[in-house]
């Protein structure tokens, strides 16, 4: 039997021991996914009162949702969806132009992809993370997108959709929805462990575990309640900052336990349950003689060693990925010379851009708010990835550290930016109205936050694989392309400048 006060005792044993990961994670989750209803305020209680006035039909829709979730039924991401289709077909009875409605239509399409290959799939990344972590320390960040690493996603999509669309159908009953958000709770982490597993199996099994456990899983719920109403007088901040990560190892911790008891009583289809690594650490020996039997083999982490210390070894897992997805480890330390500095940032800005322009219209339903006169270049974007690639190497080591700098010197060049575009060009971009901000309403906490994320990913991921394939390029090539990259760029910010003026 398992009682609360021992799971809570080892979850934060387990805080204590990988906090900033777990805090990582659940920032990631919390931005990425939209399934935290609580933390979730920290990026989007933000309306500008401009979009407020366009989406008068649909922000109830969103409110009620969200007076609506609680602890065991998270609503929001679907409601985002539903909101997304409302605004369509209000701006499609506004304006019957077909450009516009294509777009607002492709807006629903792309919201419905995420929630299904990206959104449903990095939860089960998260449940990796997690009960990955309980044995192994060093357990890294990017486990949530190990799916996408083993190239292996149409099955945990399919069983990730079944699972929403059941649980959807049974929230109609009300009573039943609350029975059956716990008896599919343990879906998300079968599939982390054995993601070739079938949906009906997903669904057995997790049936099984849970049976005599509702009840209790419910009243382990019930016990967060207090740290989830002190976290809305926090605006979510503490709900990522400590009581999501406190959650999120407690209910791995159970589900450890329930599994481990199913398996060791040889329950029916225990042998889906395939991962014994999860439970059993392999020493040194261990490790050496598989590897030497996998090396054998040829399979495709031959080439590449993974014996990092207190981390699980991924050549024993029981989906391989093709040999062409294991890649040697990114080198985020490496030198940029003057060249790659030069295209980098245009590579920052013109990312910058495709990233407003996806968010405007997921969000949104429309382009309005932003503008397409241009070429699509936002230096913002591309001045701060230079920033964070020369002057924060020495942070490698400490992405804490280094993410409460790019969220510093995004919002003082974002406050300052906002100030020469206002008074230098007459340029006045939209002040943001909400709890979240200060510098006179001129710079938004939500925005640095995610930019600062965003800063982490230009220097650990985006900028070393893009400088690789730049490098790949004969030397006379990169020359060209930056001389017409920046040609280009300065046309178009002197056609700007013209236009105001």
């Amino acid at each position: 039997m398992w009682s609360r006060k021992d799971l809570k005792k080892k979850a934060r044993i387990l805080i204590k021991s990988n906090y900033w990961r777990s805090v990582s994670v659940c920032f990631l989750i919390a931005m990425l996914t939209a399934s935290y209803p609580i933390s979730r305020s920290l990026f989007l209680n933000y309306f500008p009162d401009k979009i407020q006035t366009k989406t008068a039909l649909i922000l109830p829709v969103f409110i009620s949702a969200e007076s609506f979730s609680s602890a065991f039924l998270d609503f929001i991401p679907d409601n985002f969806i539903a909101a997304a289709f409302l605004h369509t077909v209000q701006n499609y009875l506004k304006r019957p132009d077909f450009i516009v409605t294509s777009f607002l239509t492709l807006g629903v399409i792309l919201s419905l992809l995420y929630k299904f290959f990206i959104s449903n799939l990095l939860i089960v990344g998260e449940k990796r993370f997690f009960v990955e972590s309980y044995n192994y320390e060093d357990t890294n960040i990017s486990k949530i997108f190990f799916l996408y690493k083993l190239r292996y996603l149409a099955n945990p999509s399919w069983v990730m959709f079944c699972y929403t669309l059941f649980q959807k159908l049974w929230d109609l009953t009300i009573i039943g929805g609350i029975i059956k958000h716990y008896e599919y709770s343990m879906i998300p982490y079968i599939l982390a462990e054995n993601p070739k597993i079938s949906q009906k199996n997903a669904f057995f099994l997790s049936k099984q575990l849970t049976k005599g456990n509702k009840w209790k899983l419910f009243l382990l719920d019930l016990s967060f309640l207090g740290w989830e109403l002190f976290s809305l007088f926090t605006l979510g901040i503490l709900d990522i900052l400590y009581v999501r990560p406190y959650k999120m190892n407690c209910k791995a911790s159970l589900y450890l336990f329930l599994r481990r008891n199913y398996v060791l009583s040889r329950a029916p289809k225990y042998e889906q349950l395939n991962d014994s690594y999860l439970e059993h650490v392999p020493s040194e020996d261990e490790l050496l003689i598989s590897k030497a039997l996998y090396d054998d083999s040829e399979g495709p982490y031959t080439k590449i060693s993974y014996f990092a210390p207190r981390q699980y070894p991924v050549f024993l897992f029981s989906v391989q990925p093709p040999v062409a997805a294991v890649k040697s480890p990114i080198n985020p330390a490496q030198n940029y010379d003057f060249l790659s500095c030069v295209f980098l940032f245009h590579a920052f800005s013109i990312f910058g851009w495709l990233l407003e322009i996806i968010s405007e219209l997921l969000s949104c339903g429309t382009l309005e708010n932003v503008t397409l006169k241009t070429l699509p270049w936002l230096p913002l974007y591309g001045i701060c990835g230079l920033l964070i690639l020369l002057l924060l190497k020495k942070y490698i080591k400490k992405p804490a550290t280094m993410f409460i700098i790019n969220f510093v010197v995004y919002t003082a060049l974002d406050y300052l930016v906002q100030l020469l575009l206002d008074f230098g060009f007459g340029i006045e971009l939209p002040e943001y109205h909400s709890y979240l901000t200060f510098m006179n309403g001129e710079a938004y906490l939500g925005d640095g936050a995610v930019f600062a994320l965003l800063g982490c990913a230009f220097f650990y991921y985006f900028a070393p694989r893009w400088n690789s394939l730049f490098l790949k390029l004969k030397k006379w090539m990169r020359i060209s392309i930056c001389i017409l990259l920046t040609a280009i760029f300065v046309f178009d910010l002197l056609s700007g400048i013209r236009v105001v003026s």
